[in-house]
């Protein structure tokens, strides 16, 4: 017999979510079935009792995770069995994480794992929408100290209207795509690309997503309370030296005040923070500064820096580096500034510098998407690259982790959306972070703008981007909001705000909001603050390159587009291939066709334009259909005793008959002078409706002789001409 507890939210429109705990996976500390349609999540959650020895932070892992059987797919591979996670499942992983690590107890140690499995989708509902509040339902059910509720839900505007977790098939309506994770109070995270709207449209969007999460969380209180999970176990992860606080905090506080006044660059500022921790360190003996005491000081003192850097903001408007709230770092940028690839840009703003490169590349070069519920063609790529030696860290660079990924996915969000129509290019984007100190992913945006107009791609309007940073106190009663935020102004502060748009409107945003009690009041000044620095960075980036350069760079790939009809596609290809095949071999090119929308789409690309123009006559001649009176220029197949067979088409012959080669009488057609492999022009001047064949003339191109005598060929006497014999009588049979 299953005893489980369920609740069910009625999210309008038809959808009901189904939350289900005590029937699967119940040895874990949490676990529940969320359900919506066709869409089954399983959500886990298991933490350790107690903390690893000299952990000071929350070590938590979300894990996203989507079956191919979901969907009743194989997995790709050799192997035919899920591997790594891909760019969806991290992003996906990193939407939960961001929302969840928070709300935490900040003295919980213990180590924390949350699994989250997609075993059933249709394809039609969204399952990272999901994947939140299955997470967050999870906790709830467990003792494990949280302090949610949360819920996540996407929003969208969809014909003016806004709409909570659309389908696949609505979303590619939308003009506002977001993603909002919130508790019942206070707005967590934000995350999602606009169509340059307003900071009021984005506004009213979190809002409404905000009405729902409050609806979700209710409902996973009441799932607390019908499972009994209310009360969280005790725990000590943490032990406490009072009298040491206090001591580092009367001795250090106003040596490190005056560092964080100074107005010093990060190196030299850190240097001066390690100096008084040091020196500090010096009234012990070795036998008193154990391991522990280490590891005490070190956690007192960031307490005391923290306290400093936010008094410093909040009571005299001074930043660590010596700038106003407003104030945007020193910004210098340069493009064309790598000779190879076919458009380059340094971005530099203050200690934060980002290389782009962009490549132009042919259909070929398009990334083949094999996810679960996504197996489409990327054409623009964008990739993020973080290496250490951008912080001055001694270390080696291993593969990509999450963070590359989620800061390169809200750059590539913030330009595709300003990328001309049409395009037939493939493009990607790489940016490397040579120097960090604050928003290398909005230094990314600004490289890649410039970059893409030094390659001379004709984007809709430049892009720019900004971080926002956030000190509050007394539950946002006073606060400051700061612009362009230092690496340690988003350490040591209440929110990390990331803008990107252009003149017009924003095109992305992310969002990880530390505290409670942030307003809306709080986000509205936040977000004009962050208009006024995005506008000053695109002046900036127009001052270095006003507008996209006319042309691509003379070693840029050639690409040419052409829309066929569908009925056309097997023509151009040929059996086997054998056309297009022959037609890239004769003329030197790359020719791919593919059918989009029920019409065919052609790409021909050539390292000159000469090869282009070639291959682009021959296709239009494939395509063309013959027309009665028209005149072509045709190749002579063969002769034969009655004519010849001309080519006026690529793949399309015709007759021209002997009577038609000239004015004057020919007995053979080599009294004409033609010959095999000879190129002439010829007249259409017939189509047989029957059979389709196509008469050609030479002869009605020629001016015609004066006292011309028409005298009919003679022809062979056809079978019913012939005289005619009686039929022999049929002989009987016995």
């Amino acid at each position: 017999m299953v005893n489980s507890v369920v609740k069910k939210i009625d999210l309008g429109d038809g959808k009901v979510i189904t939350i289900e705990t005590g029937k699967l996976a119940k040895q874990a500390d949490g676990a529940v079935e969320l359900r919506l349609n066709d869409t089954m999540i399983l959500a886990t959650v298991c933490a350790a009792k107690d903390a690893n020895p000299g952990t000071d932070f929350m070590p938590l892992q979300v894990e996203y995770k989507e079956k191919y059987s979901a969907f009743g797919r194989f997995p790709g591979g050799f192997t035919r069995r899920e591997g790594r996670a891909s760019d969806y499942e991290i992003l996906t992983c990193r939407l939960v994480d961001r929302v969840l690590r928070p709300l935490f107890p900040d003295d919980y140690h213990a180590e924390v794992f949350v699994n989250i499995i997609l075993f059933s989708t249709d394809g039609k509902d969204m399952p990272d929408a999901l994947a939140g509040l299955a997470a967050s339902a999870a906790l709830a059910v467990s003792t494990i100290p949280f302090n949610g509720p949360i819920a996540e839900v996407r929003v969208a505007r969809i014909d003016g209207r806004l709409k909570i977790n659309p389908t696949f098939e609505e979303l590619e309506k939308a003009d506002i795509d977001i993603m909002v994770g919130a508790t019942i109070d206070n707005i967590m995270m934000v995350e999602g690309e606009m169509n340059e709207v307003s900071e009021a449209e984005m506004l009213e969007a979190i809002k409404f997503a905000h009405e729902t999460i409050k609806v979700m969380c209710r409902a996973q209180i009441e799932l607390m309370e019908e499972v009994g999970s209310t009360a969280k176990r005790e725990y000590c992860h943490e032990e406490n030296d009072d009298t040491l606080r206090e001591d580092i905090k009367a001795k250090l506080y106003d040596k490190v005040y005056a560092v964080a006044r100074s107005g010093q660059g990060k190196h030299e500022r850190s240097e001066a923070f390690k100096a008084i921790v040091e020196e500090y360190k010096t009234q012990f003996t070795e036998e008193e500064l154990t391991d522990e005491k280490k590891a005490l000081i070190g956690k007192y003192y960031h307490d005391v820096e923290k306290e400093a850097m936010r008094r410093c903001i909040l009571d005299e408007g001074i930043r660590l580096d010596g700038r106003k709230t407003s104030e945007i770092r020193p910004i210098w940028s340069e493009v064309n500034y790598v000779p190879g690839p076919h458009g380059s840009a340094v971005f530099t703003r203050g200690e934060t510098q980002a290389l782009a490169t962009v490549t132009l590349g042919t259909k070929l070069d398009e990334k083949i998407v094999d996810d679960v519920l996504d197996t489409e063609k990327e054409r623009f790529l964008l990739h993020y690259n973080f290496p250490p030696f951008s912080t001055g860290e001694a270390r080696p660079q291993r593969g990509v982790g999450r963070r590359e990924v989620g800061h390169g996915n809200l750059a590539h969000r913030a330009l595709k959306s300003m990328l001309p129509e049409n395009f037939p290019y493939t493009i990607r984007i790489v940016s490397d972070i040579l120097e960090s100190n604050g928003s290398s992913s909005m230094a990314t945006v600004c490289s890649g703008t410039l970059a893409l107009m030094d390659a001379g791609v004709q984007i809709k309007k430049p892009v720019s981007g900004i971080a926002m940073g956030l000190i509050s106190e007394n539950k946002g009663t006073k606060y400051a909001v700061l612009s362009d935020i230092l690496g340690d102004e988003d350490h040591l502060g209440d929110m990390d705000f990331k803008v990107t748009g252009t003149r017009d409107g924003i095109t992305a945003t992310q969002m990880d909001i530390k505290v409670d009690g942030l307003s809306y009041e709080i986000l509205e000044n936040a977000l004009a603050q962050a208009k006024q620095g995005r506008e000053h960075i695109l002046d900036k980036l127009l001052e270095t390159i006003p507008e996209p350069r006319p042309d691509f760079k003379p070693h840029v790939p050639r690409i040419e587009m052409m829309i066929i009809a569908k009925e056309f596609i097997g023509a151009v290809i040929g059996s086997g291939g054998k056309v297009i095949q022959a037609l890239q071999e004769e003329t030197e090119t790359t020719i791919t066709i593919e059918e989009i929308d029920g019409m065919g789409r052609i790409e021909v690309a050539a390292p000159n334009k000469s090869a282009i123009d070639a291959a682009m006559e021959k296709i239009k001649g494939i395509i063309a259909v013959p027309e009665i009176n028209e005149i072509y220029e045709g190749k002579i197949r063969s002769i034969m005793p009655f004519g010849a067979f001309v080519e006026f088409l690529p793949g399309k012959d015709g007759l021209l008959h002997i009577s038609e080669i000239d004015w004057k009488r020919l007995e053979t057609v080599e009294e004409s002078g033609l010959k095999e492999g000879d190129t002439i022009e010829v007249k259409l001047v017939g189509i047989d409706q029957k059979t389709g064949k196509v008469k050609l003339s030479r002869k009605a191109l020629l001016p015609r002789p004066e006292h011309y005598e028409d005298r009919p060929y003679e022809a062979r006497p056809n079978r019913d001409d012939r005289p005619h014999r009686p039929q022999r009588p049929e002989r009987r049979r016995d």
